[in-house]
């Protein structure tokens, strides 16, 4: 009782001026009397993050003391998770204005080049409807870093060959009785990764069209019939027959697609990604230099939270934006002639669910033409075949 008539030191007053930043007026009031009674003691933590994600790196903590009873101590752990989220909202908050430009360099961030395809992963991260995309093209050019660095952003996640690394492979199966989940259940609510999709068995065509479109795959053998939530997004890619493009006139290019269009019209995005030329490879040498922003160990699980954060988050489509929409969609279907895939009323939903996630990567509940203007400029950019 004695303790609790004492005044404050300096440090504790300052310590505690910190602690009112995060706290209402009684918890404030229980810290105050815990601290008085030297049950507790302050001091600071810190994010850990880049400076240029957020200037107020520290944050006060809660240090339990010795004779703290047990009820008192799983307060203190929720305090400090308070404090914590807190201070990471705000983080949050500034990082916003900086979410659009400074994710996608965390998408294979030792491939130089791929800027619209790292664009397109990153906005996908942000989807929380299904949005699939593909990457069509040469080996050795980043397609696999790309989306094993996208996998590891996503706050669920799942990485794998499209030939399946198991038995399971990427649908289900029973082992010893028991259902064993593929990679796309694997996946559930988060983003399937997969690697050579070329590869895929024909035993898992069907499951993954059902992922895709409806969100399950299920099982259907030996007296056992069973289902498993697969609610994906798919980032996939995939290997020309004969393994490298040849030629860059489109039909030819049609041609060594290793997908039939009930496949490929199954995707949102494809992009065609082909090795450089020699006037591309040298823009790509000039830009082998280090990224304007230094990142420290714990930017990716800042990145991370980030995402899973900003998923909460309900966004409007404006319907004031019907027209924009359909004008786009009829002057890509008019030059459906130039693309190597067809234009579907899939590339037409996936305009609308990469504007949300434009808007949802920047913590905004509403779509706005600039990123619908951004969407319509990845989707052309997916399509158009280079000539030069």
């Amino acid at each position: 009782m004695l303790r609790l008539l004492r005044s404050l030191s300096k440090k504790e007053q300052v310590l505690i001026a910190a602690v009112s930043q995060h706290l209402e007026p009684p918890d404030l009031s229980r810290v105050r009397k815990l601290l008085k009674q030297r049950k507790v003691k302050l001091f600071y933590e810190t994010l850990g993050i880049s400076d240029k994600f957020f200037s107020t790196q520290e944050y006060p903590q809660l240090d339990p003391q010795e004779g703290l009873d047990d009820e008192m101590k799983k307060w203190v752990r929720l305090i400090n998770k308070k404090i914590r989220a807190d201070v990471e909202e705000k983080a949050f908050a500034a990082f916003a204005k900086i979410a659009k430009e400074t994710i996608p360099l965390f998408i294979a961030p030792d491939i130089v080049g791929l800027d619209t395809i790292k664009q397109a992963a990153a906005l996908q991260l942000f989807s929380t409807e299904r949005f699939h995309i593909l990457l069509l093209g040469d080996p050795g050019t980043g397609k696999t870093d790309i989306i094993r660095s996208a996998a590891q952003l996503a706050p669920i996640s799942a990485f794998g060959l499209g030939s399946g690394a198991t038995k399971a492979g990427l649908s289900m199966t029973y082992k010893g009785g028991k259902a064993e989940p593929g990679l796309l259940p694997l996946a559930d609510q988060g983003l399937c990764a997969i690697d050579e999709l070329n590869l895929m068995k024909e035993a898992d065509r069907a499951a993954l069209y059902n992922a895709m479109e409806k969100g399950f795959v299920s099982y259907h053998k030996a007296g056992k019939n069973d289902t498993m939530d697969a609610r994906i997004s798919v980032l996939a890619t995939g290997n020309p027959k004969g393994d490298r493009f040849v030629g860059r006139v489109v039909d030819v290019l049609r041609s060594q697609l290793p997908f039939d269009s009930a496949l490929l019209t199954r995707f949102h995005l494809v992009f065609l990604v082909r090795k450089p030329d020699i006037k591309r490879f040298l823009e790509i040498t000039k830009r082998i230099v280090t990224s304007d922003i230094p990142k420290r160990p714990n930017d990716s699980a800042f990145v991370k939270n980030y995402i899973s954060y900003a998923r909460d988050l309900n966004v409007e489509f404006p319907s004031s934006f019907e027209k924009q929409v359909v004008a786009f969609a009829r002057s890509l279907k008019e030059r459906e002639k130039q693309f190597i895939v067809e234009i579907s009323p899939r590339i037409v939903v996936g305009i609308i669910k990469l504007a949300k996630a434009s808007a949802r990567m920047e913590l905004r509940d509403k779509v706005t033409i600039q990123d619908l203007n951004s969407v319509f400029r990845i989707v052309e950019e997916s399509l158009v075949v280079k000539k030069d």
